[in-house]
């Protein structure tokens, strides 16, 4: 009877064990070493961007050239930007990259949403680059190692980074714009406002001995309603980021009030911005899919915007 217990223990716990590896990624290595030459392949060109690389700079050059920006006086501290496939958000994600030409910045700080695999707390990547089409991104493993080493909450979780698509479409943007820099890729598993504080000081510990880092933050807006409906919801979540106020807008998305999958991230890198310093947040562009391709009745919202140290309130949504 007591042999038989035991044999029974032994498949239960084995079971629990397989369950738990399933559900959160690399759970059980604390810190995972990743290998020499780690590099994470891309699994969006050819689908959301084009994989030839002269096509794909073309593209990208070709929003950038339709944009108008303002000029900013002031300190550039973080983006905003949609992450969508090329053709529906890329001239929108286009106006925040604009800018990038006149603050050159070397490593940028990047936070998106875990779209795929959840996972609790926040996953920061120790491989050592990713690629696209035009060429591999450095990761900044030392600076990425000292957020991780920060909370017990932050996390590696190689899995998660391997299929998610929120800061990959991001890098040919900076490969056309900035041209040499590394990145510090970061994903939010759990976005609620406890995590956003718990990463938001951490990296208003490490920036202040970073130079030249920028910070951004990866979100498309409201998902899958009709044109006129999601354009209340954005005008919403737009008016909020504009008047720089992360916990209303984090009670707004809790509410229904205004929608982002990337939620987390916005107000994570808004409260980031804030602990270092007076600063204030222009909306560079406003759109939806509808706007791209003319079909309004199922529709998704992208923002491009910029959180600046400076008293220019910018210009409105166009």
């Amino acid at each position: 009877m007591e042999r038989r217990f035991y044999t029974i223990f032994s498949v239960f716990l084995a079971t629990v064990l397989c369950l738990a590896c399933f559900s959160f990624p690399q759970a059980w290595s604390a810190q995972p070493q990743p290998a020499p030459n780690d590099i994470r392949p891309s699994i969006l060109a050819g689908t959301w961007y084009p994989a030839n690389p002269d096509r794909l700079q073309k593209m990208i050059l070709g929003f950038l050239t339709n944009t108008s920006v303002p000029r900013i006086n002031g300190r550039l501290r973080a983006i905003i930007v949609p992450h969508a496939g090329y053709k529906y958000s890329g001239q929108v994600a286009a106006y925040a990259y604009r800018l990038l030409y006149t603050h050159r910045f070397k490593r940028i700080i990047m936070v998106g949403p875990s779209h795929r695999i959840p996972f609790p707390g926040v996953s920061v990547n120790l491989q050592k680059g990713y690629e696209t089409p035009l060429g591999i991104v450095r990761v900044d493993v030392k600076v990425a190692r000292e957020i991780l080493n920060s909370d017990p909450n932050i996390h590696f979780y190689r899995d998660v980074h391997a299929v998610e698509h929120s800061l990959e479409i991001q890098l040919p943007f900076l490969q056309t714009v900035i041209k040499d820099f590394s990145i510090v890729p970061i994903l939010m598993g759990s976005q609620d406002i406890n995590t956003c504080r718990m990463l938001s000081s951490t990296l208003a510990r490490v920036l202040p001995s970073l130079n030249s880092t920028l910070l951004l933050a990866s979100s498309d807006l409201s998902h899958y309603h009709p044109y006129m409906d999601a354009k209340k919801l954005d005008a919403c979540f737009i008016k909020l980021v504009s008047e720089m106020n992360p916990q209303a807008l984090y009670d707004a998305l809790r509410a229904g009030k205004c929608e982002a999958c990337g939620g987390g991230p916005v107000i994570s890198v808004m409260l980031t911005s804030l602990a270092l310093g007076q600063c204030r947040a222009l909306v560079l562009k406003a759109a939806n899919s509808g706007d791209i391709t003319g079909e309004k009745d199922r529709v998704v919202g992208y923002m491009a915007a910029a959180l600046v140290t400076s008293s220019d309130k910018g210009p409105h949504p166009r």
